[in-house]
């Protein structure tokens, strides 16, 4: 049995809850209060964050190295690419995310100074996006993959965030209520998830 140490509201525990109710696995969700983590948390991760993943003797942390080993383990349905092209790319678009998107996302959930120049930014990025979803169902095509897991935490919480999208984001938000609509997220979400969006 695995054992996801989640926090209830944190987007990269988010991600990694997605992936286990998307492959429809045995495991166990541990809720971690963010304010007051327990001390064990420090003891199996030394940056003292969730998510972590603990699978027998394997600890692991950061959402999306627990991902790919999940993925990789049970690989029914899979969610990174089988084709090694495609899958570096996609790599290389998550690794654009964290720099682009979930760097910030400290400062939009603490509304530190300068938060509005953040939302812009954030904003922006997402506009940007929105014309691959006027030709495609999901980011790699027709089919739900991890890049999909990994922005989804995001767009859930834009209304959270204070971030609103321009009418040119249309199809990046009918894109992200594809998303909403999947058992798998629907099921990953916490009580205090829920409450993010009405």
């Amino acid at each position: 049995m695995m054992n996801l140490y989640s926090g209830t509201t944190d987007p990269f525990s988010h991600r990694c809850r997605i992936v286990l109710f998307e492959k429809g696995m045995d495991f166990e969700v541990i809720d971690v209060d963010l304010y007051n983590k327990p001390e064990d948390i420090a003891v199996i991760n030394p940056y003292n964050r969730v998510p972590v993943l603990v699978d027998r003797d394997l600890v692991l942390y950061e959402s999306n190295i627990i991902n790919e080993y999940i993925d990789e383990r049970f690989p029914h349905p899979q969610l990174m690419p089988p084709d090694p092209i495609m899958r570096a790319r996609a790599r290389q678009l998550l690794h654009t995310f964290e720099q682009e998107l979930f760097t910030h996302l400290e400062a939009l959930e603490a509304a530190q100074k300068g938060v509005d120049k953040v939302r812009v930014h954030v904003r922006d990025h997402l506009t940007q996006l929105a014309p691959v979803f006027a030709k495609q169902k999901y980011m790699l095509g027709d089919e739900f993959s991890m890049l999909d897991v990994a922005i989804a935490p995001l767009l859930w919480r834009l209304e959270h965030y204070g971030i609103e999208l321009p009418k040119a984001a249309a199809p990046l938000m009918k894109y992200a209520e594809r998303i909403f609509s999947r058992q798998g997220f629907i099921d990953a979400l916490t009580p205090s998830e829920k409450v993010m969006r009405r």
